[in-house]
């Protein structure tokens, strides 16, 4: 069973502002020449490696809301220029929405038990389809979904 990683998306207001800072940091990256892929570095490593990357992601909390998640490709240790070692995320630049889930505010990073993780939104669609997102959500909400 896949381990993931939860992380305030701080600054951004939507899973769309997500998806425009995304769009600009490939596009960067592109004129520079680096490797196409969404990087996002911290200052503490997590221990746990193999177990996130065998199918874990990163969950976006975004205004103290679970909305979005990014699998996780790699982790690589890294040193700035400042000598400082942080912690390299690479992930997929997909943002799969999930069911919205409220999170108090944390600092850095926490694992997330797939257990505890929110189920994709493309599941309720499957096992509700064509209902609008509203009924969706009231479904969730008495337990039918």
């Amino acid at each position: 069973m896949p381990l993931n990683l939860q992380k305030l998306c701080v600054g951004c207001d939507s899973p769309e502002e997500l998806r425009g800072w995304i769009d600009e940091r490939m596009a960067e990256r592109r004129r520079r020449g680096a490797p196409e892929e969404q990087i996002h570095t911290t200052r503490m490593a997590p221990k746990r490696r193999d177990e996130l990357l065998d199918g874990g992601s990163l969950y976006w909390v975004i205004k103290g809301v679970i909305l979005v998640r990014q699998p996780l490709l790699d982790l690589r240790a890294v040193t700035g220029a400042d000598g400082i070692e942080r912690c390299e995320l690479v992930l997929k630049p997909e943002l799969i929405p999930v069911r919205p889930t409220p999170r108090r505010a944390f600092q850095g990073w926490r694992y997330l038990p797939s257990g505890e993780a929110p189920a994709d939104l493309a599941d309720d669609e499957r096992k509700a389809p064509g209902l609008p997102a509203h009924l969706v959500a009231e479904l969730r909400t008495l337990g039918l979904l």
